[in-house]
């Protein structure tokens, strides 16, 4: 065995990929529901760093492994993250992410002064009690050495199962009612025309006065189906195919237009029919579908629109990205031209602008760099990781400058920050093992409670502000415990909790603005006992 330790520790970039092979083995394991996920990397890195020190890699690789991991994070959140802060429930979802983590700043701040912890191992507790890289990361910036490591490493464990814990809890003494969301979905309806309004108008006439969720995908004339041209004229006997959400807005236009007709125009594919295309056409992507004037070039109608896992609606406001699924009707000798509009590569789903991803990434590494002042304390700075995520949720909000795209497509974001991601943990690992068990060795399971503690801080202080004091759904209420602590897996457990979305739409709102909080509370706790 001693042969094999040595072998390793000569070749670093080997036991690297061990490490995470081994890493995501052992957080596939579960114990009563309960896995480590990726997190498993970080302790299979430390078990390694032990036996093999000499193996450790550079800490830089962990460092760029971080910053596209937090990249990622923001180019896919901004948009959501924007309009919660612009809307009520957004603003009042990250007031008690706010005020959940000034708590567990408190508490943190009361352990190290009463046990006298040093300052970059009380701050590393923090940051693992959080299960916050970013703030691991400003904080190794700031002071360096392997003590902030040391104590994210001890305090992650309970970071991660303190919270699903904490829901279990809350779940089974409050007991509450979440109401399970009625699914719309979407439906196609065939109209007859005969109301005096329409006959004898222009299409575009009448559909003018047509809701947003409501669309003409196909007009029948005289036994033959035809795109709904806005030019085209109504007549006594015509159908038309209309596309919307279930409920009142489509019964309501459909009494505008005449009278429910047999189906005629969907069985009939000689001259309409569907398609899916993949958006990958630098020309359309980050463009609205409103601006797009599809039923005049190329000649189509836009059914739905897939991204990811998600099935969008197709509104005028939709702006397409790069990788997004088409479902389409067109005429059938136009749909070589619908495909070579939209560009149809399906590598679009998993292909990555790097120009976008290197100028975002160096913007937000100097933005990290940027020191704040904290009146009294000195200053701060978000460091790479930290100004990475804040300038890439404004460029995920934006979208698009120029003719610079900045989204990535879904596939293509998940497995470039898992891997960042991975690449952090298996390298901190590696590096603080023989800090991490002197420490630990030392101080048994002291530094295990104190993180134990701040992690449940956290929780109590989320759950009682949101459905004590500010009154939020049960449901929303895990959405900001999962975003305030962080870790996916945290969150899978929220979701699969209640039959809603709000744990994962709670997450995307309050998990960006939580981790910048985090930095700067982690800040100030480092320059505050450091003075001391």
């Amino acid at each position: 065995m001693a042969g094999l330790w040595a072998f390793l520790s000569t070749q670093p970039i080997l036991t690297l990929f061990l490490v995470i092979a081994l890493g995501y083995a052992v957080g596939e394991v579960a114990i009563a529901g309960f896995s480590l996920g990726v997190g498993a990397v970080l302790f299979v890195g430390l078990a390694m760093g032990a036996v093999a020190p000499d193996a450790a890699p550079p800490a830089l690789v962990g460092t760029v492994g971080l910053i596209l991991f937090f990249y990622g994070i923001g180019i896919q959140y901004g948009k959501p993250f924007v309009d919660g802060l612009l809307s009520p429930s957004g603003r009042r979802q990250n007031a008690i992410a706010l005020l959940s983590v000034l708590v567990a700043g408190l508490v943190t701040a009361l352990l190290m002064s009463w046990l006298r912890l040093d300052p970059a191992l009380g701050a590393g507790l923090f940051t693992g009690a959080m299960v916050n890289t970013a703030a691991l990361q400003s904080v190794t910036d700031k002071v360096g050495g392997d003590l902030p490591a040391v104590g994210y490493g001890v305090a992650y464990p309970f970071g991660v199962l303190g919270p699903i814990l904490g829901m279990y809890l809350a779940q089974r003494l409050l007991r509450p009612r979440v109401e399970v969301p009625t699914s719309r979905g979407v439906e196609e309806v065939e109209a007859l025309v005969s109301h005096p309004a329409a006959v004898g108008k222009y299409l575009s006439e009448v559909t003018a006065q047509f809701p947003d969720e409501v669309q003409v995908v196909a007009v029948r004339q005289n036994g033959h189906n035809r795109m709904p041209r806005p030019n085209l004229r109504l007549q006594t006997g015509d159908a038309l195919l209309l596309l919307g959400a279930k409920g009142d807005a489509l019964k309501q236009v459909c009494c505008t237009i005449g009278d429910v007709a047999p189906s005629q125009i969907i069985p009939d594919h000689t001259e309409l029919d569907d398609l899916d295309v993949y958006v990958s056409k630098h020309s359309v992507i980050g463009h609205r579908l409103g601006a797009l004037n599809l039923g005049e070039h190329p000649g189509c109608t836009i059914l739905s629109v897939q991204r990811g896992d998600a099935t969008l609606y197709p509104h005028p406001g939709l702006v397409l990205e790069a990788g997004d699924r088409i479902w389409a009707v067109a005429e059938r000798d136009r749909h070589a031209a619908v495909r070579q509009f939209f560009g149809n590569s399906a590598r679009s789903t998993a292909e990555v602008s790097y120009l976008a991803l290197g100028l975002g990434m160096v913007l937000g590494v100097l933005f990290g760099l940027v020191p704040f002042p904290l009146p009294g304390l000195g200053t701060f700075t978000f460091g790479a990781a930290g100004g990475a995520m804040i300038v890439s949720l404004l460029l995920g909000w934006r979208g698009r400058t120029g003719h610079l795209n900045w989204t990535i497509p879904p596939s293509a974001n998940l497995t470039l920050r898992n891997f960042g991601l991975t690449l952090f943990l298996a390298v901190v690992g590696m590096r603080s093992a023989p800090a991490f068990f002197s420490t630990l060795s030392s101080t048994g399971l002291q530094l295990v409670g104190v993180g134990a503690a701040i992690t449940a801080a956290i929780v109590v202080a989320a759950f009682v502000l949101g459905c004590g004091l500010f009154r939020v759904s049960f449901d929303e209420a895990l959405g900001i415990v999962a975003g305030v602590t962080g870790n996916p897996a945290i969150l899978a457990y929220a979701a699969k909790s209640v039959p809603t979305n709000k744990p994962e739409l709670g997450y995307a709102i309050v998990f960006p603005s939580s981790t910048i909080i985090k930095i700067i509370v982690v800040q100030i706790l480092l320059v505050w006992f450091s003075a001391r």
